[in-house]
């Protein structure tokens, strides 16, 4: 069928204002966060429901169209943009927050929920949704299970696919496939739902969830340390985690090259002074204030008293809290000072991090003297954030410090990507991470449930 025809079909399918093309689609939809741009998709097709999503499958597979699917867009791997002549499948209008569950800590949601929404009308019900990330204000709860996303919160409440029930999806041919099940206990069978989660959209589209709910902790308090030896970085994990226990929420560390920048951003005095190798955000949260505060004060006095730490300081207020998580909250805004840049987001064992990141410190200035690193991460939970600078004059080695970066991942057995997903960015570097035979399980995985391969078609694996 000629594009014209598919186009047609898709607004006689859904109605009028559900299908944009030509001149009238907006730049939103081709273009990134970071500014990276697609090419002109043939539709944008913005389906109200699950059945509006099987209609528009059902007829791009009838046809061999290509479909690419959105969220929020917030997406860093370039899986979200779109090649020559496909359909964008948009979720931007699938935002019903459907049943809020308080006696199931669960709620029901379709996948175009913006996460801040969420966090904001359960918190209403004394209930949180832990998941939390920089993005919260405009990435989606469906873009958040296509990447199994990760954040600030995963060291105590783990990533996005810990905090999934169950799961709507609909496969390529315009299938839908129910697995809305409220119930934790379900040991019937291999667990479908965790087949869409993380896989980016690859094998099917994910149109609402059932999501676990927690009780929101009354109190947090927060705590910047300083310290000069990344053996007082793991030292000062393990002491937190043996005295805090479940209370201890996030365990964040910023190098110094990071940190002395972030805080030039943050238009308030540096909290610690910036002549320190590491600096390390610690929350705690519960709800006993009182006894979260003298716990923690404890751990970190104990700590100073063990030489783990060389300063600290404790937050007094939220909006202190809200003070010394800026300056972590400023990661996009400080990386951007290096640029060019080469963003990479990895994950590697905690007592391997101190050597891994001087061996990419080592092998980037071997390409390029004037290669600064920024370095910033969720420690707690083995992830790394960093930022690489890439000298203008010297375009082509954007891919040379890919490689010696990824290569160096592979040899400490790590993951190249840990929360930001594989998208187009990161496809040709997937074989540092997973063997030839799980790569081929996965080739395997998408020929069964799409085998004509429209969706999001060569993002992840190449077939």
């Amino acid at each position: 069928m000629p594009p014209a025809e598919i186009v047609n079909a898709l607004e006689t399918a859904l109605g009028h204002g559900a299908v944009i093309s030509g001149t009238d689609i907006g730049e939103r939809y081709i273009e990134d966060v970071l500014g990276n741009r697609g090419e002109a998709p043939l539709a944008i097709v913005r389906p109200l429901s699950t059945h509006d999503v099987s209609r528009i499958l059902t007829i791009c597979h009838a046809h061999g169209a290509p479909v690419v699917t959105q969220g929020g867009r917030t997406g860093l791997a370039l899986g979200q943009l779109p090649r020559k002549d496909e359909v964008v499948l948009s979720l931007e209008r699938m935002t019903k927050i459907e049943v809020i569950d308080a006696d199931a800590g669960t709620a029901t949601v379709q996948a175009g929920v913006i996460l801040q929404a969420l966090q904001d009308e359960v918190e209403k019900e004394g209930l949180m949704f832990p998941l939390d990330l920089g993005g919260r204000g405009s990435c989606t709860i469906g873009g958040n299970i296509a990447t199994n996303a990760g954040g600030n919160r995963v060291i105590r409440y783990g990533m996005t696919r810990d905090l999934v029930v169950g799961i709507e999806a609909v496969l390529a041919d315009g299938t839908i496939l129910d697995s809305l099940r409220t119930v934790t206990k379900n040991n019937t069978g291999p667990d479908l739902k965790q087949l869409f989660i993380g896989s980016e959209g690859m094998l099917g589209v994910v149109t609402r969830a059932v999501l676990r709910l927690v009780p929101k902790p009354t109190d947090r308090i927060v705590a910047l340390c300083a310290v000069d030896d990344f053996a007082q970085v793991r030292a000062l994990l393990r002491h937190c985690r043996a005295r805090l226990g479940g209370d201890l929420t996030a365990f964040e560390v910023m190098w110094r090259s990071y940190y002395s920048r972030a805080v030039g951003l943050a238009g308030s005095p540096p909290p610690i002074a910036t002549d320190h190798a590491y600096h390390i955000l610690i929350e705690a949260s519960g709800m006993d204030s009182h006894l979260l505060r003298d716990t923690l004060e404890l751990a970190l006095g104990e700590a100073s008293d063990g030489g783990m730490i060389a300063d600290a300081v404790v937050s007094r207020s939220s909006a202190e809290n809200d003070r010394l998580w800026r300056v972590r909250d400023l990661a996009i805004e400080t990386s951007r000072l290096i640029a060019p840049l080469v963003p990479f987001d990895v994950s590697v064992g905690i007592r391997d991090m101190d050597a891994f990141v001087n061996d990419v410190g080592k092998a980037v200035l071997d390409l390029d003297p004037r290669c600064e690193m920024l370095v910033f991460g969720h420690v707690g939970d083995g992830n790394l954030h960093f930022a690489i600078h890439n000298p203008p004059d010297r375009d082509e080695l954007f891919e040379q410090i890919e490689h010696v970066v990824y290569q160096c991942v592979g040899t400490y057995r790590g993951s190249v990507s840990a929360e930001h997903g594989i998208g187009w960015l990161k496809r040709d570097f997937l074989k540092y991470t997973r063997s030839p035979a799980e790569i081929q399980t996965m080739r395997m995985l998408k020929m069964t449930l799409d085998p004509k391969r429209i969706l999001n078609r060569n993002r992840v694996i190449e077939i």
